[in-house]
């Protein structure tokens, strides 16, 4: 679905991300900008995968305005904490700036990947993944973005298979993760 609502500007090149090591301890601050060049410095982020009551999970194709990625489709919603800002409230506040509703989350696993895109830029993340169960009204902002739309599991599956170079490098990762390490658990969340 496309759509036309304006929207407040919700990503900012100078805010302070969360620097990391491998174990997830917090080691400093860097801006967001400084985080994603050259091959990127390692920081918190986290991705959220949202199912309607038919299991249908939300889409997003990110916006033209992205530096990294700009429309490649990917998960529901990801983002990072900033600087003195714990996860959790992290991943409600960007459900709410980015789709415009909150509900409760569920932690499934955390993992650390790399990623060049082109020659612009880096995501270096350890990231944390998350499920959450929702039929509220999808409000996006068209800031971040471009399309959305909800798929049913057997259609993402076909969809990654036909053509996997649409969508971002994270959510393969994490898409192949939940549905052959964590399958079992999350449909059991989802029932």
């Amino acid at each position: 679905m496309t759509f036309s609502r304006q929207d407040n500007k919700v990503s900012f090149d100078n805010e302070l991300l969360i620097l990391v090591n491998e174990s997830d301890k917090e080691i400093g601050h860097k801006n967001k900008l400084a985080c994603h060049q050259g091959n990127g410095i390692l920081h918190r982020a986290f991705s959220i995968f949202i199912f309607n009551d038919a299991g249908k999970v939300l889409m997003q194709k990110r916006s033209s305005e992205k530096k990294l990625w700009p429309l490649f489709w990917s998960n529901s919603c990801c983002s990072h904490p900033r600087k003195g800002e714990k996860i959790e409230k992290a991943t409600h506040r960007r459900m709410e700036e980015e789709l415009g509703f909150r509900t409760d989350l569920q932690f499934i696993f955390k993992f650390q990947y790399q990623a060049n895109y082109l020659d612009i830029g880096s995501e270096n993340e350890l990231c944390s993944v998350y499920i959450g169960k929702s039929i509220a009204v999808v409000r996006p902002n068209k800031n971040e973005i471009e399309e959305w739309q909800y798929l049913s599991v057997q259609e993402l599956d076909q969809k990654i298979e036909d053509d996997p170079t649409q969508f971002t490098p994270w959510f393969k990762i994490e898409w192949q993760r939940m549905r052959t390490e964590f399958w079992p658990a999350i449909q059991t969340y989802l029932e």
